[in-house]
């Protein structure tokens, strides 16, 4: 195949990476790079972040089992950042993708790009407002955790897949996937990028369950009384995505086809077994979504995740109770009129 003709600022090539979203995947992300030699400038709206990131006595700090060190670089709230970069890495919360691309809109070079790096279906969001020819796509699965200011917890490796919205191949695709292989060596293009987003959807719908209980992920995930759960909620997202046309791609453990029509009991349960196997030895022991409910006590991604996959449930006349049921449990959750307990679980499984 013949490889589109970009620019060498579209290929990736021209000026400083700017990591914007200092968090979770973008602090993990962004110090792996500055690492490799890379010069990366970070923008986040927490102040104190941002100051312990640019401060020569503490940086940004990796921690965890795989890795420890800590970078220091360039970092900026929104508001102070000046220039325009040739290559964004967006890496905040799905509900917050608009108001992002907004704000970096000015700080995008004609030729550059953005790529996202959430969770979700967060492109077309970004496309909207930057544009599709300025737009990447990402699919991430690995474990992290924002601790402190200057502080990130790193506790997993995990999928990372990189794939252009029209699923060409493309010159700056291939920089870009040679970059991100400085983080995630295993990290690969696709040309079905939409079939990995869909499929960390319905893992991601196990993970908001998670999260309304008390045990980790793979504690939670080895329930077995929770089995119908699980089949409910990641069949009901299946049938979705076959409704829109995606093709679900599996990863870490989650095949889409055991949770899809047709799906056995045996092979479900098979496909959880790998998920916990997956998860067990990792450092990040909770979800994020988790974390957000019970740490940090902030609203969760749900609206910008669960909800529009129920929307188009509705749309082509597929119902999804048992995505209701959990989308109003982790409203109830955010409100503080829920508390946490395995028993939310339980609550939740089909009659």
């Amino acid at each position: 195949m013949v490889l589109k003709q970009e620019s060498a600022a579209a290929e990736g090539m021209a000026g400083p990476i700017l990591v914007w979203g200092a968090g979770a995947i973008g602090g993990t992300v962004g110090a792996a790079l500055v690492r490799a030699g890379h010069a990366v400038v970070f923008v986040d709206i927490e102040a104190e972040h941002v100051a312990a990131i640019r401060d020569p006595a503490r940086g940004l700090a990796i921690e965890g089992p795989l890795e420890n060190y800590t970078i220091h670089a360039p970092a900026f709230t929104p508001e102070a950042l000046r220039g325009r970069y040739a290559r964004v890495l967006l890496c905040v919360k799905a509900q917050h993708t608009e108001a992002a691309a907004r704000a970096l809109l000015p700080h995008l070079a004609e030729d550059g790009y953005v790529v996202s790096l959430q969770n979700g279906l967060c492109e077309p969001i970004i496309a909207s407002v930057v544009g599709e020819a300025r737009t990447i796509g990402a699919f991430v699965n690995f474990s992290a955790d924002w601790l402190a200011p200057g502080k990130v917890l790193y506790g997993g490796r995990g999928a990372v897949v990189l794939g252009e919205l029209d699923g060409s191949e493309s010159a700056r695709l291939e920089s870009l996937h040679r970059l991100l292989r400085l983080f995630e060596p295993d990290a690969i293009t696709t040309p079905n990028l939409a079939g990995y987003l869909w499929g960390k959807l319905g893992y991601g719908a196990l993970l908001f369950a998670q999260a309304v209980g008390e045990k980790g992920i793979a504690d939670c995930l080895e329930r077995p009384e929770l089995l119908p759960l699980w089949r409910a909620l990641g069949g009901e997202v299946m049938r979705v995505a076959a409704a829109e046309g995606v093709v679900p791609r599996g990863f870490n453990g989650f095949e889409p086809h055991a949770f899809a029509p047709g799906g056995t009991e045996a092979e479900a349960r098979a496909s959880v077994a790998a998920m916990v196997a997956f998860n067990r030895p990792n450092a990040k022991t909770h979800s994020g979504i988790w974390r957000d409910l019970w740490v940090r006590r902030r609203t969760t991604e749900v609206d910008a995740q669960l909800a529009p996959v129920a929307e188009a449930g509705r749309r082509h006349g597929i119902p999804t109770p048992a995505l209701d049921r959990l989308i109003g449990q982790i409203h109830e959750c955010e409100r503080g009129t829920r508390a946490m307990d395995d028993a939310n679980l339980t609550e939740m499984l089909p009659a």
